[in-house]
């Protein structure tokens, strides 16, 4: 799948129902709460806004890139609110003298095909609920930008501090030659760079590598001097033996679903070549991979760069339980990869395999619950 075709259907299921990205993704907000230190130091870098004419207040712009339609994102956007506010008013930061309460601006963006219809309807509710909690008016104000981070979203020297969370594993497309039969880069019988060829993890790498620098090149132009970027994305630990281990949470998810796709084709509900032109397009690095990718733009400096485990979640994993752990493990990928597989094979047939990965997770309870504590790399970069 292409650029444009990714640009085009890419993106986590929207609305309120079962399969749906906000009732899929407690893990990340479990995994986000645990990471807001780090989001705050990236705060205390960046230069607070001053005061603008007499009666008019300094504005701080914040952009939140891969923002879905979940809660997740107005976490981010609250966190931010919430400290900056109160770094105004201590002191500026960077040892300045004490700046005037900002208004905020939150843009949040995605690729076109976001729900952010469902983003918006959640916003008036959650800015009230704040604001009253707060005992102020409104806390922010918001946009959406549809677009993709790989490319300029933002006139020049426009935001104060970018956030990205589990978003910049995903490539802006499947990597050239892994679909193509004629390429020895093509990843037969596998949707995943994990358990591939050395030349199909090499592909995915170099994917990474050009993704990973236009989207430090973009946010180069687009922040005001001082200005930071904060992200969390899916990560592997450095002892893997390369690019074609992705890590066992890939194993073991990205594993129960080409098991799915390979009982489709074993019952002839779709033939070989559509499971193997079917590829998705993910990468999780290492801390070393990003910190080449980092040094080699130059554009910023590294605050805070590692890897964190998430926590495990507090799931029953006995008999009774495991319907329940194969309903969730298909509900998850369904959210983060319905779209991509409903466009590849139609609803009907995506069904189909959605069932089949939930019949497979309930035989593999046990071992899916290990592989919810994902680890993550997570980073602070202040322009250099």
């Amino acid at each position: 799948m292409q650029e444009q075709d990714i640009k085009n259907v890419f993106c986590m299921v929207g609305g309120q129902g079962e399969s749906s990205y906000i009732n899929n993704s407690q893990s990340q907000s479990r995994n986000l709460k645990m990471m807001l230190y780090a989001l705050e130091e990236t705060l205390d870098k960046i230069h607070l806004p001053r005061r603008r004419p007499p009666g008019r207040k300094p504005l701080l712009a914040a952009a939140d890139l891969g923002c879905s339609c979940g809660h997740n994102t107005l976490l981010i956007a609250d966190a931010i609110v919430d400290h900056v506010t109160k770094l105004c008013g201590t002191s500026g930061g960077n040892g300045d003298a004490a700046a005037a309460d900002p208004e905020f601006c939150f843009y949040f963006s995605d690729l076109p095909s976001n729900d952010f219809n469902t983003l918006f309807h959640l916003l008036p509710q959650h800015a009230a609920a704040t604001a009253a909690a707060a005992g102020n008016g409104r806390r922010y104000f918001a946009a959406a930008v549809p677009g993709s981070f790989h490319d300029r979203l933002f006139p020049e020297q426009s935001i104060d501090v970018f956030t990205s969370t589990f978003s910049l594993h995903w490539l802006s497309q499947v990597p050239e030659g892994v679909a193509d039969k004629r390429s020895p880069a093509y990843n037969k019988g596998k949707v995943f760079a994990h358990g591939a060829s050395e030349e199909t993890g090499a592909a995915y790498r170099r994917q990474f590598w050009s993704d990973v620098s236009r989207f430090l090149g973009c946010r180069a132009v687009e922040l005001k001097p001082g200005g930071a970027i904060f992200v969390v994305f899916l990560g592997r630990p450095s002892s893997t033996r390369g690019p074609t281990d992705q890590g066992y949470m890939v194993e073991e998810y990205g594993g129960l679903l080409e098991d799915a796709w390979g009982d489709l084709v074993e019952g002839g509900v779709v033939d070989g070549e559509e499971m193997d032109s079917f590829n998705v397009p993910l990468y999780a690095a290492t801390v070393e991979e990003f910190r080449e990718a980092v040094d080699a733009d130059g554009s910023f400096e590294i605050n805070r760069l590692e890897l964190v485990m998430g926590s495990l979640p507090a799931v029953d994993v006995g008999p009774a339980a495991r319907g329940a752990v194969g309903r969730t493990a298909a509900n998850f990928l369904r959210a983060l990869l319905g779209p991509l597989v409903d466009a590849h094979v139609g609803r009907a047939v995506a069904d189909e395999l959605f069932v089949r990965v939930q019949r497979r997770g309930e035989a593999r309870a046990e071992e899916l619950v290990d592989g919810m504590r994902f680890p993550h790399i997570l980073c602070s970069l202040s322009l250099a």
